[in-house]
């Protein structure tokens, strides 16, 4: 082999390589969600010398951190889930703390949404709430899923309805981990608390701020951890930086070639789930996840399947939408249960579905820039669109199969 030759091979492995690892990286900030993201919903509702809390959480997520499926045959049933009640109750409550309000339960219930079960508490506190935000410390499942995120409403009669997006802490759940002071309480009303849940602990502990951005943040989380929307947009722009001809696949000479048609994949793909998310966060129209999620793997499938043997009979942008409108409902569960008055649904939905498409832009950009430095290796057509898409085919098929049968194959 000439020198010349023998050089551009090595320069072009380089590149490859370097194309590689930084598509691995990217796919990994989708992977590193082993799971549908996790949120948790607080409707706090505060009155003079009265502090109401409903809390929601997510069996599944319960689970985890709690095993609470006791024969381990991979279904909760409700007599499992009625002896865990008191390791539930005892696990959430030393992992939240609002500043001057010790509270304890009062309620418990299990109420089935779309996307599952869901642990619901009803806890009380006779105290004061002090004006603005409160501040709230949270530390739920910081153990074992730090992408979690506690979602927070406060309602104070007569005033605007306050907004918080709750981060877990690690310090606050590792001081709940330790043998707690037990809980008096007197006509179910909290009296005095473990020392997770003191007061005078609660500045320091508090992590949860509240701000006007909190859903765009919300939406970039949402994405860029959202494993199966990410895999889906990287099938789609595997094969933007060449072009099919009668030899074969041909990269394309300039960056705009590839520019244009990524525009309007991404441009069809944000209008339509765009549309879908505001339809699903209205509950203007509802899709159960069991139809959704498996829904989600197919596009995948089909996606990285047209990438080596073309299937659809119309233009790729045309398909983009039609699985765009899929995909915006996977977006929906943050903002759907939070029953928000018009004004300020309005407003999180702005920010959220803003999120979302900073963090694709952020996908896009990147994976555009390696594949279009990695378009002349001789290997691309066979190795990237080739393998890389019966890899995503593979990954796509165990997702739909899990989801369908409720099993697990993958480790992620």
């Amino acid at each position: 082999m000439p020198c010349s030759e023998a050089l551009a091979a090595r320069v072009a492995w380089r590149a490859a390589l370097r194309a590689v690892v930084a598509l691995g990286l990217l796919l990994a900030t989708g992977l590193a969600g082993a799971h549908k993201a996790s949120d948790s919903y607080l409707q706090i509702t505060a009155a003079a010398g009265q502090l109401d809390v409903r809390w929601d959480i997510a069996l599944r997520d319960l689970d985890v951190a709690l095993d609470l499926d006791s024969d381990a045959d991979g279904k909760l049933t409700w007599g499992e889930v009625r002896a865990a009640w008191p390791r539930i109750e005892g696990y959430a409550l030393r992992r939240l703390v609002i500043e001057g309000c010790p509270f304890a339960s009062v309620g418990r219930a299990l109420e089935r949404r779309n996307d599952g079960a869901y642990a619901v508490l009803m806890l009380r506190s006779l105290c004061t709430l002090p004006g603005g935000m409160p501040r709230i410390a949270y530390g739920l499942f910081a153990e074992v899923d730090p992408t979690h995120r506690g979602i927070a409403k406060v309602q104070r009669a007569g005033q605007e309805v306050a907004l918080s997006v709750l981060e877990p802490t690690a310090a606050l759940a590792a001081a709940a981990s330790r043998p707690a002071s037990a809980t008096e309480v007197t006509g179910g009303v909290a009296t005095s608390s473990s020392p997770a849940s003191s007061s005078a602990d609660a500045p320091s502990r508090t992590t949860s701020a509240h701000g006007r951005w909190e859903f765009f943040l919300e939406g970039m989380r949402h994405i860029l951890t959202g494993y199966d929307h990410v895999l889906f947009l990287l099938c789609l722009l595997v094969p933007s930086v060449m072009r099919r001809a009668p030899p074969g696949w041909q990269p394309v000479e300039r960056l705009g070639q590839a520019v244009w048609p990524v525009v309007g994949i991404v441009t069809a793909f944000t209008v339509a789930h765009s549309i879908t998310l505001g339809l699903a966060a209205l509950k203007l129209v509802s899709l159960t996840p069991a139809f959704i999620e498996p829904a989600i793997a197919a596009t995948i499938v089909l996606a990285a399947l047209d990438n080596v043997l073309p299937i659809f009979p119309v233009r790729r942008v045309v398909v983009t939408f039609f699985f765009g409108l899929i995909h915006g409902f996977g977006f929906a569960g943050v903002l759907a249960e939070l029953d928000l008055p018009r004004a300020d649904f309005a407003w999180a939905l702005f920010q959220f579905n803003l999120g979302l498409e900073v963090g694709q832009l952020v996908i896009v950009a990147v994976a555009t820039s390696v594949l279009f430095r990695l378009r002349r290796w001789r290997g691309y057509p066979r190795y990237v669109i080739g393998a890389g898409s019966a890899l995503a085919i593979a990954i796509g098929v165990a997702w739909l199969i899990e989801r369908i049968g409720n099993v697990s194959i993958l480790p992620f």
